[in-house]
């Protein structure tokens, strides 16, 4: 809700009145402003004008969300259950795991997203206001309804403001509506239902004045501007959890049952096999205690962090530790225009001249469409841009390092950048013929003029919209000289105009006369010469950026608040449409709501370019795709991006042109602005799912194998292969150092030529969980074995025995490692071997094998000794056994999951 009005109208639609009515609503004179008395009483009504500040995330929060797992709190039950039982070794060394994922995950996400903070940013700015008719700077905080604000060129407008007065007033409100242009102002009512990007009459907090000057009156201020409306949107929504926090939670939610269930049939197993009732329960918590895979959680995050800190080598900073992931998995981009596909700056790319249309490059080249350039058009081209130059009012300076830059209206520098890069010196041209007089650009009559005083007379610049300046052009300018315009020539050059801006350019008309004595229209009996086309150009790199997007199978859909028009041409300049495009692919803001109200799930696949769009209906347009099962990248710049950019799975703002609202807002941050480092950065998140899922697989089976070993010996009635240190010792060190190496390898080439994965597609598929429990069956039966041999063959007491057990089981878990190749028949020149952490990993676990066996204290601790010379000729092929036969059951593995697939699929045809 807008602030309720202080008279009879309803300054909701304050745009749809004429000002003096405003005024009179408000109680206000344009002359005078409020009395001082008058604002107290209103700045208590209405309250200060500032945006309401999000609720910061405290830190115990961030603490606290580090510790939700289902696998976290499965450890917190182990480590309680064995602190019960006096197991104080094993409880500690859970409870060490538990600690350090947490600090670990909460030192990475110390950057909680506060969004508004940066919004407030705007509310401490100073603002020129009128009270008991005398102007000063007050504290925008202290604005409020029926304030008479002056602001202009470089000013930040403090509120959202009905005018009542403008001097060749432009605004940029680039960052709140997306519109690529500044927006000329007038001061006449407009209809109720206009677009906020379309309304010419208002001034809205948080935009830029661009150029010129004006007054007018405070209609709303804090939370009731336009600016506190999409502040709301930010607030209310709410970022997604993560692909990989849903996989993860999946899964933890099934390893929780799976260890209750097979804990509880282990003691109640041991109890009725005549087990005391105490052991039976302590062979239960053994069994927990190898189930749970303590190393997962510490091992995705570090893993996870090691990609977050990759990306950022690459320019892709990484603020939400598990969205590293997320890119991975996204099958949509929904990208903004100004300032992400284009450079966010004008650039003058065509012009057309008397017979001729010209394309013009950044390096000021021109090459004619029509003819073969000649040196005549090209001498016609520098001309114009001559008289381009001097009808502008910007300048251009060199800083003292040598560097140019540029003041004044985007258009005009555009027109400066091109004289510049054809070699032309504006500031030569302008101390050559100075300026005496100037006819500001009006947007009433929208065109404007300079005149200069040359060598032979008066010389009239003029430049403007083509139907405002061919109407007064009585002679075309062409290479061999100048001819009489007739009616249909001049209706001609209009229509050309009108195709021109129907494209998505600007257009600009040129035209110049010599005054002759007692002319006083500069505007009549002008020499026209050409139509200068504009545009905000896209970014280097974008075309191909998204035509690998397209071979990786993510769609690139542009979502813009800028003209139908522009937003085409540029779509189909950088690739996201075909030049023969189908009308059903582009749909404006008018008709975003009637397409998504007319169908609870309107297919919106085959849309490319969504323009003139509202942040509210980014926000049903995110919605929309995230229901329909897609993963979604939203990019932006802008305040009004800022919602969706919370929302979107996975936010990505830019860090050079964007502001601080919509980097605060997002997940990732482009530190060089660039399109193509988020193909690197979707690259980087499915090398990382691959490693991730690998070492899922590695971990699982390791776990399952240490189940079955248990399990196993405790139905046999025979001794435990294995004591709860002893597998926490396997858990801790020759599980999770292999795992972190296999988490931190480099991703495959080939990743960026698969569609991405299906939205509803768990971390483990059926062909996985195969791997696993097959791994897991091979690694026990090879260190069962190796325990029935030790005891019966060799001969060996308990103790002797469980070392030689423990040292197979160690051994065959890190050779397991290896089995992780995709190159299955490569055993010695895969991604694996090439990994060169998977090495240190290996010769690290050896050595903290042979500690556990041979070092005192830990070898009494763990209760392990010297298996001998006999028991290393046994545990050593047991150990290599699951290793050689890793083919064969990666064979069996996806033999096995294609059968059940086709029987499911019989059974559902059938």
């Amino acid at each position: 809700m807008r602030n309720p009005p202080a008279g009879n109208l309803d300054l909701n639609a304050a745009w749809a009145s004429q000002a003096h009515e405003v005024l009179s609503a408000l109680g206000t004179d344009p002359a005078t402003g409020l009395t001082e008395t008058e604002a107290r009483l209103r700045q208590q009504r209405y309250g200060p004008n500032q945006l309401q500040p999000a609720a910061q995330r405290p830190v115990f929060s961030i603490l606290a969300d580090q510790f939700k797992g289902a696998v976290i709190v499965l450890l917190l039950v182990a480590s309680t259950l064995a602190f019960v039982f006096s197991e104080f070794v094993e409880g500690l060394a859970i409870m060490a795991v538990v600690v350090v994922n947490g600090l670990i995950g909460f030192v990475t996400e110390w950057r909680a997203i506060r969004s508004m903070e940066s919004l407030t940013l705007l509310d401490q700015a100073q603002t020129v206001v009128t009270r008991d008719g005398v102007s000063r700077r007050i504290n925008a905080q202290e604005l409020v309804p029926g304030d008479i604000v002056n602001f202009e060129a470089g000013d930040i407008v403090s509120a959202d403001v009905r005018l009542t007065a403008v001097i060749q007033l432009q605004l940029d409100e680039s960052a709140l509506t997306g519109e690529s242009l500044p927006v000329d102002k007038q001061l006449k009512a407009i209809p109720p239902e206009t677009a906020v990007s379309d309304r010419n009459n208002m001034a809205f907090k948080g935009t830029v004045v661009s150029r010129g000057k004006g007054s007018g009156v405070v209609v709303a201020t804090g939370q009731s501007t336009e600016l506190g409306t999409i502040s709301r949107l930010v607030a209310t929504a709410e970022p997604q959890q993560t692909p990989l926090e849903k996989r993860l939670d999946v899964l933890g939610g099934k390893l929780v049952w799976l260890v209750l269930a097979l804990a509880a049939v282990i003691a109640v197993a041991g109890i009725f096999t005549g087990q005391e009732t105490f052991l039976a329960i302590e062979v239960a918590i053994a069994l927990a205690v190898a189930a749970i895979p303590e190393g997962l959680p510490i091992v995705a995050t570090i893993a996870l962090a090691r990609g977050m800190f990759r990306m950022a080598r690459k320019n892709a900073v990484i603020g939400r530790l598990s969205a590293v992931e997320t890119l991975g998995a996204t099958s949509l981009i929904l990208t903004d225009k100004t300032g992400t596909l284009t450079e966010n700056r004008m650039s003058v790319t065509a012009f057309w001249t008397a017979g001729h249309s010209f394309s013009f490059s950044t390096d000021g080249r021109a090459k004619s469409g029509t003819a073969e350039t000649t040196p005549e058009m090209i001498q016609l081209i520098d001309s114009v841009l001559d008289i381009a130059c001097l009808s502008s009012s910007a300048t251009v300076g060199k800083t003292r390092l040598g560097k140019t830059f540029f003041t004044g209206d985007p258009t005009e520098v555009a027109l400066l950048t091109a004289a510049l890069n054809r070699g032309i010196d504006p500031v030569q041209l302008s101390a050559d013929l100075p300026e005496i007089d100037h006819i500001p650009f009006d947007p009433e009559s929208k065109r404007m003029a300079i005149l200069r005083q040359g060598d032979d007379g008066v010389i009239v610049a003029v430049k403007g919209a083509p139907e405002a300046v061919i109407p007064g052009c009585v002679l075309l300018r062409g290479e061999s000289g100048d001819t009489s315009l007739s009616d249909a020539k001049r209706q001609a050059l209009l229509e050309q105009a009108k195709v021109i801006g129907e494209q998505g350019l600007r257009t600009l008309a040129i035209a110049t006369k010599q005054r002759k004595p007692g002319m006083e229209d500069c505007f009549g009996e002008l020499i026209f010469l050409a139509i200068i086309g504009l545009e905000d150009p896209p970014r280097p790199g974008v075309r191909e950026a998204v035509e690998r997007c397209r071979q990786a199978g993510v769609r690139v859909s542009m979502v813009t608040g800028d003209h139908a028009a522009t937003a085409t041409r540029i779509a189909i300049e950088v690739s996201v449409l075909e030049p023969d495009f189908k009308p059903g692919q582009c749909v404006d803001g008018t008709n975003i709501d009637r397409i998504l109200s007319a169908s609870a799930a309107p297919d919106l696949s085959a849309i490319r370019v969504f323009s003139r769009v509202t942040p509210e209906q980014k926000l049903r347009l995110m919605a929309h795709y995230q229901a329909s099962g897609q993963v979604v990248a939203m990019t932006g710049d802008g305040v009004n991006d800022a919602p969706a950019l919370k929302q979107a799975d996975i936010g990505i703002a830019m860090g050079v042109r964007g502001t601080d609202v919509a980097r605060e807002a997002a997940a990732m941050v482009l530190r060089d602005d660039e399109f193509g480092t988020i193909v690197e950065a979707i690259a980087q998140g499915r090398g990382i799912y691959q490693n991730i899922r690998k070492f899922v697989v590695y971990l699982l089976s390791c776990n399952f194998s240490e189940v079955l070993v248990v399990t196993l010996a405790t139905l046999a009635g025979g001794p435990l292969p294995l004591l709860p240190l002893q597998i926490l010792f396997l858990n801790l060190v020759t599980d999770i150092f292999p795992a972190l190496a296999l988490g931190v390898g480099e991703g495959s080439e080939r990743l960026m030529k698969m569609a991405p994965r299906p939205a509803d597609e768990p971390i483990l598929t059926r062909a996985h969980w195969l791997n696993v429990g097959l791994y897991g069956l091979v690694i026990s039966v090879a260190v069962l074995g190796a325990m029935m041999f030790a005891i019966t063959v060799l001969e060996f007491e308990r103790s002797r025995a469980v070392s030689v057990s423990f040292c197979t089981l160690a051994l065959a878990q890190l050779w397991h490692v290896f089995n992780m190749r995709d190159e299955t028949r490569r055993l010695f020149n895969n991604e694996i071997t090439r990994n060169a952490w998977i090495w240190v990993a290996v010769i690290l676990c050896l050595a903290l094998i042979m500690a556990a066996v041979y070092l005192p204290p830990l070898s009494t601790i763990l209760r392990l000794g010297n298996p001998g010379l006999s028991g290393w000729l046994l545990i050593l092929p047991a150990s290599f056994l699951p290793l050689f036969l890793a083919p064969v059951v990666k064979w069996l593995a996806a033999r096995m999951a294609q059968n059940t697939q086709n029987t499911q699929n019989t059974g559902t045809a059938t």
